[in-house]
């Protein structure tokens, strides 16, 4: 029998060894051996089609869908026709009591005069530092394809999401961390992990998703630490692991997807140096922590601030505080929209502000919004107390501050009544090429080959909306 017979292969040592994964990952932190193996090539390197204006970006999403109508997009003309049924293709026959007017007053605020509801006081103080798209338009009003779409840029499932192509052309600024982080302070969370997932693209572009309901450090990242080996006794298991892994890359071609778990361990190793100490929002002073506010999501925006300022590409917050669809607000809209703008505005606005004293603004995207916006008339309820608004999707609106983009802008319009985007609408494939845009990446040219084609995040769609880059 040949030495060659017995050896084992890279893949059957590392199945069969408990601690391989967490060894190999060792092997990129601690100091080598002369005979250590090296450093295997990445089957891809960062892309920089042209100068960023945003480094990173934190993407707040208000799962369900807000009003449009009840945040940035004031529509008077509700008011003349409220009680009117609609007609047309839109319109729902459901049992509302026709058009429905906002509850809220809309005042201009900034330099720039822009109408914000006076259910977003916070945000209206940072609006010159924002744009607001109000001509935004997506496919589907349904949940489960609009969240996919907004997220991956396609109606259905196994495609790469935003914040995994971004990672894959933009790569880690940070190797101590993980490049793309979904914060959510609930499991349930409608589609679920889908909506993070790296598709086609390799294994080490799949977000990090953290449960953010018990803040505590040791529970945001529970077993991270090795509870029984030394580091030295770790670094002698790695130093055996990487001289055999030696032997059997110099007779066997390396294998995509087991080099794309090892990267994904090595970055769980490295976690231990750093992602204690950036993770434990308790070192923020208390003033900071007031400014964001008391709660799950004003705990999470704080918690991206400190992913983004140590070097983590993407982070996705999501507001689910209140259920797995919050601003789903088919019934008693008008009672459930201001506790829901309450908490994500003073936090929404802390994020801003702090991001700008700390000069870190300028190249970190901050988007706000949901899957779709609500309709402008009524559903369910006779009685207008309890009435609700319906998804909407031809027509809602979209923040943006920082990272490049203008700020005190109010871009695009939908009609007077808030049913559709007229003016220079722009579609969930338009604001991908945009946010694409803004940290360098041409989004016809990034693509990945995947059963026999190249794919991109906005499939054979989408323009960049220029008019909106400072």
């Amino acid at each position: 029998m040949s030495i060659n017979s017995l050896l084992l292969n890279r893949r059957q040592l590392l199945q069969r060894t408990a601690t391989g994964f967490g060894a190999t990952a060792l092997a990129a932190l601690l100091p080598r051996p002369a005979a250590a193996l090296p450093t295997t090539p990445s089957p891809h390197f960062p892309i920089s089609h042209f100068p960023a204006r945003a480094k990173r970006v934190i993407f707040l999403f208000m799962n369900g869908g807000p009003s449009h109508v009840d945040t940035f997009d004031p529509k008077p003309a509700l008011k003349r026709y409220e009680g009117q049924q609609p007609d047309g293709d839109l319109y729902k026959k459901s049992k509302g009591t026709g058009f429905m007017p906002s509850p809220f007053a809309f005042a201009k605020h900034g330099q720039s005069g822009i109408d914000v509801s006076e259910s977003l006081p916070n945000i209206a103080r940072v609006i010159d530092d924002c744009c607001v798209i109000r001509s935004m338009h997506t496919d589907v009003p349904n949940h489960e394809p609009a969240l996919i779409q907004m997220h991956t840029g396609n109606v259905q499932p196994v495609r790469p999401s935003l914040g995994s192509w971004l990672l894959y052309g933009l790569g880690s600024e940070n190797e101590n961390l993980p490049g793309y982080v979904v914060l959510r302070p609930s499991n349930q969370i409608v589609v679920g992990p889908a909506l993070w997932s790296n598709g086609f693209l390799p294994a080490q572009y799949q977000a990090t998703s953290v449960n953010t309901s018990d803040m505590r450090v040791e529970k945001l990242l529970a077993n991270i630490k090795n509870p029984s080996l030394t580091r030295p006794q770790q670094r002698q298991q790695l130093d055996l692991l990487a001289e055999l892994n030696e032997s059997h890359l110099r007779a066997r071609d390396d294998d995509p997807q087991l080099e794309a778990q090892i990267k994904n361990m090595e970055t769980a190793f490295r976690m231990q140096a750093q992602a204690m100490d950036t993770f434990d929002v308790s070192r923020e002073s208390e003033s900071t922590r007031k400014m964001y506010g008391d709660s799950p999501f004003a705990r999470s925006c704080l918690l991206a601030r400190r992913l983004v300022e140590d070097g983590v590409r993407f982070v996705t917050v999501y507001y689910t505080a209140t259920g797995t669809q919050p601003w789903d607000t088919h019934t008693n809209h008008d009672a459930t929209h201001p506790k829901l703008c309450r908490d994500s505005d003073q936090a929404t606005a802390a994020l801003i502000a702090d991001l700008k004293s700390r000069g870190m603004l300028d190249d970190t995207l901050v988007v706000w919004g949901g899957e779709f916006g609500r309709t402008p008339y009524a559903e369910n309820s006779n009685a207008k107390a309890k009435a609700g608004r319906d998804h909407h999707h031809t027509a809602f609106s979209m923040l943006l501050a920082g990272g490049g983009v203008k700020g005190g802008l109010a871009y695009g319009a939908s009609d007077e009544m808030g049913m559709v985007a007229t003016d220079k609408p722009v579609h969930v494939h338009d604001l991908h090429a945009t946010l694409l845009h803004l940290v360098g990446l041409d989004h016809e040219k990034l693509t990945y080959r995947y059963a026999g084609r190249d794919f991109r995040l906005t499939d054979v769609y989408g323009h960049v909306v220029k008019d909106i880059v400072a």
